[in-house]
């Protein structure tokens, strides 16, 4: 039962911390949390629990704080701005990608050999991993960028909550499929379709989660933006 108390405080958790991001270091602040949240996603994916008798992946909850920090970034500081949040993200998956993949290249100290295996059976996973996180990380990033978009400039100012879960909840379905296709291939079938159903149901369960945080960003003024202001 340990998981199931975990998980919401969790959600809760990360949710809160990247508010508070925003919150102490305005834009910056979001553009560090998207590029932090893209690496420890990844790792975290290559852990999988079992909550309620489902198996679930980890690094869902701080991936689907990606899309929150998109979000602000459009209702904030416009569509540019939430693209290149998205393109920072995918930039800094390849790089870490690159700089892991180089460092197995090393040959471990005897004594430290262990260690070695961990890290090696930890990072060697990480191409097929993020391959397929770059292709559904991109494709839905930017499509939710892009409905986000559309939805604001029919509702304006009003319908905050549509616009934040109505984009994530798309854009999710199209970043799960792709990412399970390519990350999991020649997974058993019903360990496949199980992980895919959980991985989806855990974003779409986070976007609802994460509307009062957009609530709370968007009539929020950074602090940094402050001072500078007041400057």
């Amino acid at each position: 039962m340990l998981n199931e108390w975990l998980w919401i405080p969790s959600a809760i958790l990360t949710l809160g911390l990247l508010v508070l991001s925003y919150k102490l270091f305005g834009r910056v602040g979001l553009y560090a949390w998207i590029a932090m949240a893209s690496v420890v996603a990844n790792i975290q994916v290559t852990q999988q629990i079992v909550i309620g008798g489902y198996i679930f992946t980890l690094g869902n909850i701080v991936y689907g704080s990606l899309y929150l920090a998109t979000d602000i970034l459009n209702e904030k500081h416009g569509r540019a701005a939430a693209r290149k949040g998205v393109w920072l993200g995918f930039f800094i998956l390849i790089v870490s990608t690159i700089l892991m993949q180089y460092a197995l290249l090393y040959e471990p100290f005897e004594e430290a050999l262990f260690m070695h295996e961990s890290f090696a059976a930890l990072f060697s996973m990480l191409p097929l991993i993020t391959i397929g996180s770059l292709a559904a990380y991109l494709v839905s990033q930017l499509f939710d960028v892009f409905v986000y978009s559309k939805i604001r400039a029919k509702t304006g100012e009003k319908k905050l909550w549509l616009r934040t879960t109505g984009s994530t909840v798309f854009s999710q379905l199209i970043d799960t499929f792709t990412f399970c296709i390519i990350a999991f291939w020649g997974m058993d079938w019903d360990i496949w379709w199980n992980i895919f159903i959980t991985t989806y149901v855990a974003k779409f369960v986070i976007a609802w989660m994460a509307t009062p945080f957009m609530y709370y960003a968007k009539h929020t003024n950074p602090t940094s933006e402050t001072a500078r202001d007041a400057a």
